[in-house]
């Protein structure tokens, strides 16, 4: 018997734009080449997923317009704020998203960035399809349904 490890994850961002407007099908993660004053912003959480999306080129993955502040006490080899930034990945995951994503018409989509139980950043993708506008209204109404499930529920465990 293995050692049990105590998952620890630090969220810094979620993006949840994404399950807005997507419907994800499957989600991978991947490490990300930060440079240092750029880790130094993510632990402050001055990170923005809102419009940021991954594209494979030449067998790589690349994040694109994802937004880390400059670091506040940085000098002047501080960090470009919207900067490709190229994500680690297994070669076999990789081919996996390319394939999907020239077939199937899916996009990647960043879904969270977060530091793992080893300190190390890592973002969680997200191989989403985009929702039309009548999928989100109906998301919306199944929510506001569940939520008011969950009131009911609460107000008479408290009678």
């Amino acid at each position: 018997m293995g050692k049990e490890r105590e998952s620890f994850e630090r969220p810094v961002v979620t993006n949840r734009k994404a399950y807005h407007d997507y419907f994800i099908e499957e989600k991978f993660e991947a490490g990300i080449m930060l440079q240092g004053t750029e880790v130094k912003s993510l632990r402050e959480g001055r990170v923005n997923l809102s419009d940021s999306y991954a594209s494979v080129k030449d067998g790589q993955i690349f994040l694109h317009h994802c937004h880390i502040s400059p670091y506040s006490h940085g000098n002047l080899s501080n960090h470009e704020p919207l900067r490709t930034r190229k994500l680690l990945l297994h070669r076999k995951e990789i081919n996996k998203l390319l394939v999907k994503t020239q077939q199937q018409g899916l996009t990647i989509i960043p879904l969270r960035i977060y530091f793992s139980n080893r300190g190390l950043a890592k973002v969680e993708l997200g191989l989403a399809k985009g929702k039309k506008q009548h999928d989100r209204r109906e998301s919306d109404k199944t929510r506001e349904a569940s939520r008011e499930v969950e009131r009911a529920m609460k107000g008479s465990r408290h009678d």
